[in-house]
């Protein structure tokens, strides 16, 4: 089921940010992203968090980012590997020391470590 775009969009930059509103744990939400042909929405700086909080804050629901923790380092990377260039975490956040490697994106635009397996909101970015 390819992602229908009828939910809402937002533009920041150059890239597109759109949800359609399903709500999914975080290997589903990046599969759908990527057979839409993108990937999980990826702030990397302030305009693009402003862009997908939003669609969270529209939908009232947390989102899952394009953000993932290391095996082996316990440092938070984009699902790319590369070392994160922006970052806004929630007040002592991240705080899963290696038990919650995925990150959400509260309704204030805040980030905080959450385990993979949360049914949370699909944003995709293009």
């Amino acid at each position: 089921s390819v992602l229908a775009l009828n939910g809402k969009i937002r533009k920041a930059g150059k890239k597109i940010f759109a949800s359609n509103g399903k709500k999914a744990d975080f290997a589903s939400a990046l599969k759908s992203c990527e057979e839409a042909g993108g990937t999980l929405a990826t702030p990397m700086n302030e305009e693009e968090n402003k862009a997908i909080m939003d669609i969270v804050r529209q939908y009232k629901q947390y989102a899952y980012l394009g953000i993932k923790e290391c095996e082996d380092s316990g440092q938070f990377t984009y699902i790319t590997g590369m070392p994160l260039s922006y970052t806004k975490w929630h007040q002592h956040e991240p705080n899963g020391k290696g038990k919650e490697k995925c990150v959400e994106m509260y309704t204030d635009g805040s980030w905080n470590d959450k385990k993979c397996n949360m049914h949370r909101l699909t944003i995709c970015e293009f």
